[in-house]
């Protein structure tokens, strides 16, 4: 056999292989044009702008945020997806979050998973139950935990290994969000902080709202940018 007519198609097949692994990275879609508003809304807007090249909200003394306020992306709800972003906090603990999968009650407040963002500990890039519609505590999966809810509601937590923790005030935090089915795994900076398998009867959420959450209570400051979805 000629050596190029046997390399020919083994050169085909590796290009092929790697292209196929390029290709869903390609398919993100950015939700944020950087600029504008334009895709979101929240219920109350006065908490919250564009700046920095980021969805900014903010609470302030003389305008207080005295419950959840909640961003939404308007392109419908999310079911099996990837999210990645930036984000970074200041102010009222840090504390904020990525709600998903979620419903929005008229008085707009969320029912649903929320990825969590908290200065540290085990509420950092943890799994929350919203609202806290649950028998168990709000938080179904913590930084550094692999956690697993069976049908009954019967909780299971075993050690990943890493915590993950924030970046510096003042510096960009990345967050990696993925739900497929009843699997969620969240990761911040590059660490896988949470893992959750959630089969709970009537509690566990396949689709809903995405949206970023401005925290009640002391005043803050709440910024994310380089919004990238895909659906899974």
């Amino acid at each position: 056999m000629n050596p190029r007519s046997f390399l020919a198609p083994v050169a085909f097949c590796l290009l092929a292989v790697l292209t196929a692994g390029a290709r869903p990275e390609a398919e993100f879609q950015s939700l944020f044009d950087g600029q504008t508003l334009k895709g979101w809304k929240a219920l109350e807007m006065s908490y919250w702008s564009v700046r920095d090249g980021a969805i900014t909200g903010q609470s302030t003394l003389e305008n207080p945020c005295k419950s959840n306020q909640f961003m939404v992306w308007q392109g419908g709800d999310v079911a099996d997806f990837e999210l990645k972003l930036k984000f970074r906090v200041t102010g009222n603990g840090g504390n904020s979050g990525v709600q998903f999968r979620s419903v929005l009650r008229p008085d707009g407040l969320a029912v649903g998973y929320q990825a969590d963002i908290y200065q540290s500990g085990p509420y950092l890039g943890g799994v929350c139950d919203e609202l806290h519609t649950r028998k168990g505590p709000e938080l179904l999966a913590a930084n550094g935990k692999k956690s697993v809810i069976d049908a009954t509601g019967q909780r299971t937590a075993t050690d990943l290994g890493a915590m993950a923790t924030m970046k510096p005030p003042g510096e960009w935090n990345d967050y990696h969000i993925t739900a497929q089915g009843q699997h969620i795994i969240l990761e911040i900076n590059g660490v896988k902080s949470t893992e959750l398998i959630d089969q709970e009867d009537g509690q566990y959420d396949l689709s809903g709202f995405l949206g970023l959450q401005l925290r009640s209570g002391e005043p803050m400051t709440v910024q994310f940018k380089d919004i990238y979805f895909r659906k899974l």
